[in-house]
Parts: structure tokens; C-alpha cells; sequence
């Protein structure tokens, strides 16, 4: 298959926002490579570079891509087929006032841990501990609807959801909010675990495939991103809480087995307690990311 490759060379951003310029347009069922950069812009090449604070512009996203044809109100599907880590280490850092245990006395802030990739074995090496190389796209999201939001932000349109299901074999449905869609996305990870405690993974550069197109005048329409992996559909949300994060979460998902099932809602809230389930993607950012999820089974394609 050609794909044409989008590099962080051609044009990445740190903000999505209602007026943000394509840097390439796609057809409608095109396959393309997204080549990014690793979260801090290549800044952190040994245990000694230490992040003293969260720079100001961080996690490039390359892009964004139009997409023909897609409009306010229709749904971006985004297959993503592979993600491929693209240079030789990774890093995992603290930086002061940033992570869930920022607070912690008897934590070093900063600090920081080069992993060095091993393709042989595809782990990453921590202290002489192998583990296993899972990359993982921690920004990935269209353009907003009204606001500005930095690229250290998750929200509606998706951003900075560190969530680990965002990988190779999922594919991701996001809302349209401005003509084509306006995707972008970076800040991989070679390896992390739900919640992303420490503010970060192994931050790593990848190349990412994947195919996008259109969903146009979908039957059950989305406010925020859903995702389909190989096992189940899973609604993410991101609020200032994570109690705020899962009641949003929920509320999607009951809206898409009520249309599923013809439930009311509170047939639907009711059924949700019984087949889906809470997962933290991250405790870290400026908001909180959740996501539900529901077994294959019990929803099909909702477009």
C-alpha cells in the first residue's frame, strides 16, 4: 500500500483550535504514515538533562490533515493500524510541579531515566528491567469547536488523552467541529501504564499508520471521542475531576446503548452498570481522562 507520510518536519502544532491551517489534505479513505517527534522536542538525551518545569510549547503534534469532505456534525474515523517506535531510547522524567505524586517529599523532581530500545527483544531496558515496547499516541485530536486548547489538554476534540488503548488495532471516531476535520497527533509513548502517575512514559518518536475517512450525517452522533478496539467500545471523557470525567463517560456510553437497544435511559444507565467498565487513562494533565468500556457484543457500529 503507498501511504504518503506527514512529518513533524512539514508542520506540527502545539494548540488545536478552531482556525488552524492544514498542512496537507486527504481524500476520503487515504492511508498515510504520521512521523513525530518525541514529547520534548528531543531535548532530553541523557539521565543529566533534567526538566527544571513543563516547557511552554510541548508535545508536538504533527499535522494537521484535512480530510475531504468532512464537515461540522459528521464523525472522523481514524483506522490506526500501526504504531512504530523510530529512534533508539525513550525517556520517563519528573519535572517540578507536574505528576500525581508532585507533592511527594521523597520524590526527586526533577529526575530523569533514558530507556534504551532494544529491537531484537522490542523492550525498552529501566535499570536492567525489560519492558515490553507497546507505543502508545498520547495526543491525537481534531480541531475545536471554539476555544484554544494546548496540546497538554485533553478535551472534546480529543488532545492530550494518554490513553493506552490508542494503538495499533483500535480505531478512533472523533467529532468534526471545523471543515475536514483538522487531525493531528504525537507525543508517543514507547511504554505506559494507565493513569501515566509520574506525568509521563517512555516518550519516544513513532511512525503511525493509519487510513481516515468520513462519516457523514451519522445516525448516533458523538460530543466527544469513542473508540473501537479488537474486544470492546470504549467512550473517553476528560473534566476537572474524575468524578466529572466518569459521569460524562457514562453518559455516553448509555446514549449509545440506548440507541443500540431502543432503551430508554434509564433502562440504559442501568444496563451500563452491568456490562461496562470505569478505566483511568490519565491522572496527570491539566484534565483528567476516563473511559468506559463495553464488550463488543453488546453494540455494534453506531454509524
Amino acid at each position: 500500500m503507498v501511504r504518503t507520510t506527514i512529518s513533524y518536519k512539514d508542520g506540527h502544532i502545539y494548540e488545536f483550535s478552531p482556525d488552524i491551517d492544514p498542512i496537507y489534505t486527504a481524500e476520503d479513505g487515504e492511508s498515510l504514515t504520521f512521523e513525530t517527534i518525541d514529547s520534548l522536542n528531543k531535548e532530553i538525551q541523557s539521565d543529566d538533562d533534567l526538566l527544571d518545569s513543563i516547557p511552554e510549547e510541548v508535545n508536538a503534534a504533527t499535522g494537521p490533515v484535512a480530510v475531504e469532505g468532512a464537515e461540522p456534525g459528521d464523525v472522523l474515523k481514524v483506522e490506526i493500524e500501526d504504531v512504530r517506535v523510530n529512534e533508539a531510547q525513550g525517556r520517563v522524567v519528573t519535572a517540578p510541579g507536574f505528576g500525581l505524586l508532585q507533592d511527594n517529599d521523597e520524590i526527586q523532581h526533577p529526575f530523569t531515566r533514558i530507556t534504551p530500545v532494544d529491537e531484537s527483544t522490542e523492550t525498552i531496558e529501566y535499570d536492567g528491567i525489560d519492558v515490553p515496547i507497546e507505543p502508545v499516541i498520547g495526543t491525537i485530536g481534531v480541531a475545536t469547536e471554539s476555544e484554544t486548547i494546548s496540546t497538554l489538554t485533553p478535551h472534546d476534540h480529543g488532545g492530550n488523552l494518554d490513553t493506552t488503548d490508542m494503538t495499533g488495532g483500535t480505531t478512533a471516531y472523533f467529532p468534526v467541529f471545523q471543515e475536514g476535520g483538522l487531525l493531528a497527533m504525537g507525543d508517543s509513548k514507547a511504554a505506559m501504564a494507565d493513569g501515566e502517575m509520574c506525568g509521563t512514559g517512555s516518550e519516544i518518536g513513532t511512525d503511525i499508520d493509519v487510513t481516515v475517512s468520513v462519516i457523514d450525517d451519522p445516525e448516533t452522533s458523538i460530543e466527544r471521542p469513542l473508540i473501537r478496539t479488537p474486544d470492546a467500545w470504549k467512550t473517553i471523557a476528560s473534566a476537572e475531576t474524575l468524578e466529572d470525567a466518569v459521569a460524562l463517560a457514562n453518559e455516553d456510553l448509555i446514549d449509545l446503548l440506548a440507541a443500540e437497544h431502543g432503551m430508554t435511559p434509564t433502562e440504559a444507565y442501568t444496563f451500563s452498570s452491568l456490562v461496562g467498565g470505569l478505566e483511568i487513562s490519565q491522572v496527570v494533565d491539566p484534565l483528567v481522562t476516563v473511559r468506559n468500556a463495553c464488550p463488543a457484543e453488546y453494540l455494534s457500529v453506531p454509524f
